[in-house]
């Protein structure tokens, strides 16, 4: 069986409330979603989700080939952008494709994508990560309410500009969270907002009050030398990794000690989170997938030793995606279906009207322009925060 070709289509997940970081939000809650769909001659199809981007610069390198070479495929696509680089917007359309790829391949031996990936068991444990910066307090906790009822004891609160109303919300997140455990897990992300002393003074104020299980991107992705710093003076774990766009850059920061909770964003693909897993497993250090709404990453989480917990945001699902899976248990329950359990509704999801939404101007993939420059973490700029 051979690549003949390939189509894109954008669908749309309705989030029903706003959703954002400390960079922004976006307060209509409905995000786009790239789809790919690889066409072969046997007329099996493989879908991808995550990105559009340069797919089709990147096809060539794999068109006419047999989806089963997974691997020398994903090799031959970072071969084709040699020179202008795989960083970046790039690596988003090759982990879209590797993901089809390994629907297709998982498709051909007529069984689930973990099982062909190794896999002994379906559950892949997870945590709720809701984006909730923007929600009111008092409506955290029919927020939650949904997580609770499916077993959720771990969640990820997002922060990082104002310590006092931060305290206030890990307490309330907490205490909901009680609902199934006396203990539970409570990480908390800063995307990325501080420098590095503010970011010792902010987490160790913060535990002064919670037993924070980890912090997740306290400074910027690349600062080995300062991520390495925090993490020896704090008590909590030290995660990053989801931006990084290419093994390589893992290097510095795990030669540094600077992580220690390796993080590997979902729309990069398979065979990506794959080796990140295997180089992170050779240094004893747990994985962990970022970004999980419909991605089939999940069956490759299922499938390494180190896998710690998936971040699970949403409980929904994209217009017209139908996902071969449940949540349940705290986790991700994979199903049956050969490949990665993504059927489409094609007709479904032209009748979407496709608004943009995650990439938009102001929202939580724009970097404010005085994040980490902040005297106080709270600093109004011209009489207004970088969240207005």
């Amino acid at each position: 069986m051979k690549i003949t070709g390939y189509r894109t289509l954008t669908t749309l997940q309705d989030w029903g409330r706003p959703v954002g970081d400390v960079n922004g939000f976006i307060r209509e809650g409905i995000t786009e979603v790239p789809v790919v769909v690889l066409e072969t001659d046997g007329g099996i199809e493989g879908i991808g989700l995550g990105s559009h981007a340069d797919i089709e610069r990147i096809f060539p390198a794999i068109e006419g080939q047999d989806p089963r070479a997974t691997y020398a495929l994903y090799d031959r696509m970072l071969a084709r952008v040699f020179k202008s680089g795989h960083a970046g917007a790039t690596f988003g359309g090759i982990g879209t494709l590797d993901i089809a790829l390994w629907d297709l391949k998982a498709k051909m031996a007529g069984e689930p994508l973990w099982r062909t990936l190794g896999a002994r068991d379906r559950f892949v444990p997870g945590y709720a990560s809701a984006l909730e910066i923007a929600i009111d307090d008092d409506d955290l906790e029919p927020l939650y309410a949904d997580w609770i009822a499916r077993g959720f004891t771990g969640v990820k609160v997002k922060g990082g500009l104002d310590l006092n109303r931060d305290l206030a919300r890990l307490a309330r997140i907490q205490d909901i969270f009680r609902a199934n455990t006396a203990h539970p897990a409570i990480m908390f992300d800063a995307n990325e907002s501080w420098n590095r002393k503010q970011a010792i003074r902010y987490i160790s104020a913060l535990e002064e009050r919670f037993d924070l299980a980890w912090v997740e991107e306290p400074l910027r992705r690349w600062d080995a030398e300062g991520l390495a710093i925090i993490s020896r003076s704090v008590r909590a774990a030290v995660a990053t990794g989801e931006n990084l766009t290419g093994l390589e850059q893992f290097k510095p920061l795990l030669d540094a000690g600077a992580v220690d909770v390796v993080q590997a964003g979902s729309v990069w693909g398979i065979t990506h989170f794959l080796r990140v897993a295997t180089v992170a497993h050779s240094r004893d250090l747990p994985i962990s997938p970022v970004g999980y709404t419909a991605n089939p990453v999940a069956h490759a989480a299922a499938a390494v030793p180190n896998h710690l917990a998936i971040e699970l945001q949403d409980l929904g699902c994209p217009v017209g995606l139908h996902l071969g899976h449940e949540i349940a248990d705290g986790g991700v329950v994979l199903g049956d279906e050969p490949g990665n359990g993504l059927a489409l509704d094609e007709a479904a999801i032209a009748e979407a009207e496709v608004r943009l939404g995650w990439s938009q101007p102001a929202g939580p993939h724009v970097r404010p322009s005085r994040a980490g420059l902040r005297l106080v973490p709270d600093a109004p700029r011209h009489g207004r925060t970088d969240l207005d």
